[in-house]
């Protein structure tokens, strides 16, 4: 590596121009990369449902619908209006009752059911269908959401999941900019207590920046990434491979101490030496996030892919971007050398070694509260309860439920060659279901008083296509309650009864897959995860004895930081659950593995037991808690300022989670190994004294 090392130093302005230049694909790809703000895409493509999906807006022309609530406003109004929201770009049809009949006649010739379902004369409201000719998320979709808005100026309320989707766009794309902005900030402040240097911290975030660059422009590859991928993604990155900066920096001081007046030679060396360590490093970080790729659910392949490739790019950038800035503005880094604020806390080495049973003991009274927590944690599947209650959706929503008791709507896609007969026999058994407020299908919605042959042919399309014929569920329940997962149940027994090829489609329907999919991926995720550590520890350590150790240790800690929520009676998103405990247990288990290779030499060196624990504990302490804090700066504000809460929970457990895993590799791991020290060495490759070494390493020495 030492090769290496010498052709970065050699060819270090060169590297710096072509890596700014680099940044100019790297921007276009970032802007031509499409974003996906519709969590249930990424559902499997083979389940019911997402078939469903796809042949509604192949047979049916209309991937997607909103209710629109229409308050106070008189009939030739209303019409009119429908008539301005039927002219918008990408909206198929708007009905209302002037779709089928005009409004000199009188809407109570409506059937019943079918009055009450549109219209509530208590709150002088009436609904409108809209349906659009593009998928529920598609840009299309969600920029006739927007016109719709703007014709509507106020007098009526978009409802629906393309609704919650437009929103949840409009706000992520104002908030990402400033979660970039939030973990830069802090993570100056960190670098601010722990640099000897007042610029290098502007070095260290400029290297990050342009892998972050590089990273989320290679995304146009893969075509588009979820947002939530594109809002973790920055300071995801930046949390877990700012450690490798500060490493090179380390690594660079000792060097010159080494080669006094040297720079260059220096660099080269401190370069191959953070290869080599951060190499092994990143390996583990790579492992959490490629664990992510295995979900049913391919929310977590983005994620894992983006996040895999933002690692491996933070690496590159640091061994190659870093030392190039670093020599070539020496002088201005050597003009701002600074005493280190923060103070050297390796003193309390020796009392943690000291009081070693204490902390084991405190480690098996907050194992089992912890365990338990992990496992009661209750999560949430509403993908529109991550939003805040003020945005237009979510008001829109609220006003369905308060004024027609509609928490979600049910499509069933029957065989067209089903008979009148058994179409209503199977929607009369559907109205009997608890919390069913009305099915409707073709004959039902026109009614006897209204002969087929004066039906409009758009309204015809709309319900009879080709194969399929569409009918319409209104549920009382919300979507992904307990409720409305056993009415899906029950209604597609029914369906299934009367017609086999029949399915049951919809938000509720699809959420509920959700759940079940993301279960398993859960069990899935957590073993692939556990293992390929394991099997990396394993083979670093050449030990079956210390995977175990450290991986339990790590476990631990996402135990508590997973089941805090239990007790503080919070709710967490779906994900959080899935992915937390794996991007914790990739990115923390490093702090582990600096101590563990301490203790390992310092055993091999002759060390006794406790003299080789404390000396591993005071060595690696610092750069323990300073790579924890930086993954604590570049997660925490974002986690306090979102006002999405899906990125919010996700941040602010990533951001517990280093703290937490910092004190309990710190006060914990230690004591392990003075229980365990035995049974390592016997189960251990290298822990056994060297002859002609000395006794210790330089306790004082980075990682």
């Amino acid at each position: 590596m030492i090769k290496f090392g010498k052709g970065v130093v050699k060819f270090r302005v060169p590297i710096l121009i072509i890596s700014f230049l680099l940044l100019i694909p790297a921007a276009l790809g970032y802007f031509k990369t499409r974003v996906n703000y519709d969590i249930l895409t990424y559902l499997p493509k083979d389940i019911e449902t997402m078939k469903g999906q796809d042949i509604l807006l192949d047979q049916f022309g209309s991937g997607s619908f909103s209710f629109l609530v229409v308050e106070g406003m008189q009939e030739k109004d209303i019409s009119a209006m429908r008539e301005d929201i039927a002219d918008v770009d990408h909206v198929k049809d708007c009905i209302w009752y002037d779709s089928l009949s005009d409004i000199s006649i009188p809407m109570d010739m409506l059937p019943d059911e079918v009055y009450d379902f549109f219209n509530n004369d208590e709150a002088d409201s009436t609904l409108m269908v809209v349906l659009y000719d593009s998928s529920m998320s598609s840009d299309e979709t969600m920029n006739a959401v927007q016109e719709i808005r703007k014709v509507v100026d106020g007098k009526a309320f978009v409802s629906g999941m393309s609704a919650v989707v437009t929103d949840t766009k409009l706000l992520s794309d104002k908030e990402v900019p400033i979660y970039v902005l939030i973990a830069v900030v802090l993570a100056v402040i960190v670098l601010s207590l722990t640099m000897d240097s007042a610029v290098i911290p502007v070095f260290f975030l400029l290297s990050i920046g342009m892998a972050i660059v590089y990273n989320l422009g290679s995304n146009v590859f893969k075509g588009e990434i979820s947002y939530v991928t594109q809002a973790l993604a920055a300071v995801l990155q930046l949390g877990v491979t700012m450690d490798y900066s500060i490493f090179l920096w380390h690594s660079y001081e000792e060097q010159q101490e080494r080669f006094p007046g040297d720079k260059e030679r220096a660099m080269a060396h401190a370069i191959s030496g953070t290869i080599t360590s951060v190499v092994g490093s990143s390996i583990t970080t790579v492992a959490g996030f490629v664990a992510l790729c295995f979900m049913s659910f391919t929310l977590g392949l983005d994620l894992g892919i983006v996040m895999a490739k933002g690692v491996v790019l933070g690496v590159i950038c640091c061994v190659t971007v870093l030392p190039s800035m670093i020599l070539i503005f020496d002088k201005a880094i050597e003009k701002t050398r600074h005493k280190a604020i923060m103070p050297d806390l390796g003193k309390i080495a020796g009392w943690i070694t000291n009081h070693y049973v204490v902390f084991i003991a405190l480690f098996l009274l907050i194992l089992g509260p912890a365990i338990y927590g992990y496992t009661h944690t209750d999560v949430y599947y509403d993908l529109a309860g991550t939003l805040p209650k003020t945005l237009d959706s979510q008001m829109a929503n609220e006003k369905l439920d308060e004024q027609y008791d509609m928490g979600a709507t049910h499509m069933i896609l029957a065989n067209s060659s089903l008979s009148a007969k058994d179409a209503k026999a199977m929607l009369d058994e559907i109205n009997d279901v608890d919390g069913v407020k009305m099915a409707l299908g073709f004959d039902s919605l026109v009614g006897p008083a209204i002969p087929k042959e004066f039906i409009p042919d758009n309204i015809k399309e709309i319900m009879i296509s080709g194969d399929y014929q569409l009918m319409i569920v209104g549920s009382e329940y919300a979507v992904a309650s307990d409720e409305v997962n056993n009415q899906c149940d029950e209604i597609k027994s029914i369906i299934k009864k009367y017609d086999p090829t029949a399915m049951l489609i919809g938000e509720a329907p699809c959420t509920k897959d959700l759940i079940e999919i993301t279960d398993e991926d859960f069990a899935r995720v957590s073993v692939v995860s556990i293992g390929a550590i394991f099997i990396i520890i394993a083979f670093v350590f050449k030990s079956i004895s210390l995977p175990i150790i450290l991986v339990s240790v790590i476990e631990f800690a996402i135990f508590i930081n997973m089941g805090i929520p239990c007790y503080t009676k919070t709710t967490l998103p779906f994900i959080a659950s899935i992915v937390i405990g794996t991007i914790q247990l990739g990115a923390t288990v490093d702090y582990a593995i600096l101590m563990t290779n301490r203790y390992k030499r310092a055993r091999s060196r002759g060390a006794e037991k406790k003299e080789a624990i404390t000396a591993a504990l005071e060595g690696s302490i610092q750069s323990i808690i300073v790579s924890a804090l930086s993954f604590f700066a570049a997660t925490f504000g974002v986690g306090m300022y979102s006002n999405i809460d899906m990125i919010s929970s996700l941040c602010s457990l990533m951001a517990r989670g280093a703290i937490i895993s910092m004190f309990v590799v710190i006060f914990i791991l230690p004591s392990m190994f003075m229980v365990f020290d035995r049974v390592i060495r016997a189960t251990s490759v290298g822990f056994k004294y060297k002859e002609g070494t000395a006794t210790i390493p330089d306790a004082k020495s980075n990682k």
